[in-house]
């Protein structure tokens, strides 16, 4: 199982961008202020505010009075100072506390559909540093059945998946040993078990999986359904996880690329834990579906 060579954490998103913005709107209103706008007097001064008002004021807006001061200074100016705080705070929503992802393929069904909306937990397992994903304060580690969002480790170095989001299962945590075969899970010699459910009825584009079989797997704390493909097994494997890594499939066995093919999941990529479905959008067929899947 491959374990070298994954390809950098750092990758052009939403939250790039976010911070890239900040960092250039903070240096145009600082250079603006302190080099042509020294000595202005303020227009149109607010009342006195308490000194730690003053002070997030400040951090927004890069002064301790709301007055008219950027009405006359260059759009650039004016834009920068405007939509400072609405995206700092937009920027501190989605690097610390949940981020909307969008589910790009069947690998996690049932429990997930292509087209789900869903919103993953930044500080499930910890604070991070946004961007770079560096972990600053740990709360706990993630547990087997955890639905997890991560950076793809890209071990052959794929354009294709250059930076790419994915979306799986903890399978294995480190130092357990993971065996799947014959549509079965092992893990350290331990059978996990299965309840049979009715065969699978697959909507929009997951029409393709109707007949496929509908089990229960009741892994550890974390029950949760699986797809199997009734006329062959999907790929199996033996692995040892390696400490600091995961071992992660989707619920959707036979349609899903995971560790058991590309190997394992280095735990600084994993951005955070999924918690909820807040809309559905599949390309065939507009359908509002909300609701978890812990």
């Amino acid at each position: 199982m491959t374990l070298e060579n994954a390809s950098p954490f750092f990758a052009w998103d939403v939250s790039s961008y976010l911070a890239l913005f900040l960092i250039s709107a903070f240096l145009i209103v600082s250079l603006d202020h302190l080099l042509f706008n020294k000595g202005e007097k303020l227009s149109h001064p607010t009342p006195d505010k308490t000194g730690f008002t003053k002070f997030v004021y400040f951090v927004m807006f890069l002064r301790f009075n709301k007055s008219e001061k950027y009405s006359d200074r260059p759009k650039v100016v004016q834009w920068s100072a405007e939509f400072f705080p609405v995206l700092l705070l937009v920027f501190v929503l989605r690097g610390f506390i949940v981020e909307p992802f969008r589910i790009p393929s069947n690998s996690m069904m049932p429990t997930l559909l292509t087209g789900d909306f869903i919103l993953v937990s930044k500080f499930d397992y910890g604070v991070s540093i946004p961007v770079l994903n560096q972990k600053l304060i740990e709360f706990k580690k993630p547990e087997r059945g955890d639905v997890v969002v991560f950076r793809y480790p890209n071990y052959e170095k794929n354009a294709k998946y250059q930076g790419a989001d994915f979306i799986k299962r903890i399978v294995g945590i480190p130092g357990d040993t993971v065996v799947y075969h014959a549509d079965r899970l092992l893990v350290n010699g331990e059978k996990i078990n299965y309840e049979n459910l009715e065969d699978y009825h697959g909507v929009e584009s997951g029409i393709e999986m109707t007949g496929f079989k509908h089990q229960r797997e009741l892994l550890g704390n974390n029950p949760h359904d699986i797809l199997l493909d009734p006329n062959q097994t999907s790929r199996g494997v033996k692995a040892v996880v390696p400490a600091g890594h995961y071992f992660v499939m989707g619920d959707n066995r036979s349609r899903s690329s995971d560790s058991r093919f590309w190997g394992f999941v280095p735990e600084k990529y994993i951005i955070g834990k999924a918690f909820g479905i807040w809309m559905h959008y599949d390309d065939s067929l507009k359908l509002d579906r909300v609701g978890s899947f812990d």
